[in-house]
C-alpha cells in the first residue's frame, strides 16, 4: 500500500506496540503447575518397645495362671484325696497279709489295678499271683507296716509309697534272721470303687514280688 497512513493510525506504530501495557489480570488462570517436590520422609517409630513389653507382659500372665492352677491343683489332691497315711498303711498292710497267706484272688486283684473285674480269664492272674505269694513266703513269715515314710501323689486317686515295715524272716530264708527286722519298700496305690489297690510291690533290699 502506497500512500499516507490511514487517518486512524495517525501515523503511529503498527504492532503490538500500538497498545498500552494492561494490567494483569487478579482472577486469571493459575500458572501451569510444575513438578511437585518429593515427599518428606518422615521417620517411623519404632514399634518394638511396645511389642517387647506385651510379649513379656503374656508370658508373665500365662506363668501366673499356671502357677494358680498347678497350686489349686495339689491342694485339692491334698485336701480330697482318699491316699491319707492311715489308709495307705491299711492298704499295704491287707496286701502284704495277702502275700503271707497266699491268697492269690486278692493278690491278683491288687495286681491288675482295677481290672480285675472286666477280665474274663484269670488263670494267668491266678498263676502269677501264687508265684509272687511263693517266692514272698519263702523270705518272710510275715510282715507288718510300722510306718509310711513319703506319700508322692500323682493325682488325687494315685500314689507312690515309701514305708517302713518290720518283717519276721521265714525259717530256711537266707535273710538277715534278727527278728522283726525293719525293712523299706515302695508301692504304688491306686483309690477306686471305694478301695485302694496295691498295683505293684518293691522291697528296697531285694526283687519285686
Amino acid at each position: 500500500m502506497t500512500g499516507p497512513y490511514p487517518p486512524e493510525y495517525r501515523g503511529g506504530p503498527t504492532g503490538p506496540q500500538m497498545y498500552a501495557a494492561q494490567p494483569y489480570p487478579e482472577h486469571g488462570p493459575p500458572p501451569y503447575p510444575s513438578m511437585l517436590p518429593p515427599p518428606l520422609q518422615y521417620p517411623k517409630r519404632r514399634r518394638w518397645p511396645v511389642i517387647a513389653v506385651a510379649a513379656l507382659a503374656v508370658v508373665v500372665l500365662a506363668a501366673v495362671v499356671t502357677a494358680i492352677v498347678f497350686a489349686s491343683r495339689n491342694d485339692d489332691a491334698r485336701g480330697h484325696s482318699a491316699l491319707t497315711e492311715t489308709s495307705a498303711k491299711a492298704a499295704i498292710q491287707d496286701y502284704l497279709d495277702a502275700m503271707s497267706k497266699g491268697d492269690d484272688e486278692t493278690i491278683a486283684r491288687d495286681n491288675l489295678c482295677g481290672l480285675f473285674d472286666a477280665v474274663k480269664e484269670h488263670r494267668s492272674d491266678l498263676a502269677l499271683a501264687a508265684l509272687s505269694s511263693d517266692a514272698f513266703r519263702k523270705q518272710y513269715r510275715s510282715a507288718e507296716v510300722t510306718s509310711i515314710d513319703k506319700i508322692v501323689l500323682w493325682s488325687p486317686n494315685q500314689a507312690q509309697v515309701l514305708f517302713t515295715m518290720k518283717a519276721a524272716p521265714a525259717s530256711g530264708s537266707r535273710r538277715d534272721q534278727t527278728p522283726n527286722n525293719e525293712e523299706q519298700a515302695v508301692a504304688q496305690l491306686l483309690a477306686q470303687d471305694n478301695e485302694i489297690l496295691v498295683c505293684s510291690y518293691l522291697p528296697r533290699t531285694a526283687g519285686s514280688y
